[in-house]
C-alpha cells in the first residue's frame, strides 16, 4: 500500500508531461449552431435485422431530432423491390433536408433476429413505410399502398411533411401522443 500512492502521482506527472496540455473543458452539443443556415443533409443507415439497431437508430434519430424514415420490406416481397430503390432515390435526392433532413433505413422482417420487432410496431402488409419522430412510431401517417409509394412527387411530400415534425410528434395513434389524444394535452 505504501508503493501506490507514489506511483499514482508519479504516472500522473507523465501523462501531463506527455500531453504537454492542461485538461480544458470540451463542449458538446447535438444541435446546429443557432447561426448555422445550412440545411441538414439525410443520413441513409444499413438495413436493420435486429431490435438493437432499430433502438440505436431510434436513439439518434430522438438526439438530433432528425426524424427516421423505415421501410419495412422482406426478401421475397415483389413489391418491396419494386418501391425500395425509388424511396432511396428520393430521399438521397434531398427531400426534406430543407426542414431539416431525415434518416432512413430498411427494415428486413425476414431476418432470423428481428424478432417480435414487426409486431410490436403493427407492421400487417408489406411494403410499409413509417416514420418515427422522438421514438414513437407514427401510426397515423404511415403508408401500406405501393401505389402511393411508386408516386416520386407524394414521397418527396410525404418525408417533407415528416421531416418537419422536427422531434415534434404528432402522429402517433397512442395514449400520450402528441397532443392528439385524450391524455395527450398534459402528457405529449
Amino acid at each position: 500500500m505504501g508503493f501506490s500512492r507514489p506511483l499514482a502521482r508519479s504516472s500522473r506527472i507523465v501523462i501531463r508531461i506527455a500531453t504537454g496540455t492542461t485538461p480544458r473543458a470540451r463542449h458538446f452539443s447535438n444541435t446546429a449552431p443557432a447561426f448555422s443556415s445550412a440545411p441538414s443533409k439525410n443520413r441513409i443507415y444499413t438495413s436493420i435485422r435486429t431490435p438493437d439497431e432499430l433502438s440505436n437508430l431510434l436513439l439518434i434519430s430522438a438526439s438530433t431530432r432528425r426524424p427516421l424514415i423505415t421501410l419495412w420490406t422482406a426478401s421475397w416481397c415483389a413489391s418491396c423491390k419494386a418501391v425500395a430503390p425509388l424511396i432511396h432515390n428520393v430521399v438521397s435526392s434531398g427531400a426534406g433536408e430543407s426542414a431539416g433532413g431525415v434518416g432512413y433505413a430498411e427494415v428486413q422482417v425476414d431476418a432470423a433476429t428481428i424478432g417480435d420487432l414487426p409486431l410490436t410496431y403493427r407492421i400487417t402488409s408489406m411494403p410499409t413505410l413509417m416514420a418515427f419522430d422522438r421514438g414513437e412510431a407514427q401510426f397515423e401517417t404511415r403508408l401500406t399502398t405501393v401505389d402511393r409509394m411508386k408516386d416520386a412527387a407524394f414521397l418527396r411530400e410525404w418525408i417533407e411533411t415528416e421531416a418537419a415534425r422536427r422531434g415534434e410528434g404528432g402522429a402517433g395513434g397512442a395514449f400520450g401522443g402528441g397532443g392528439k389524444s385524450l391524455l395527450g394535452k398534459w402528457f405529449g
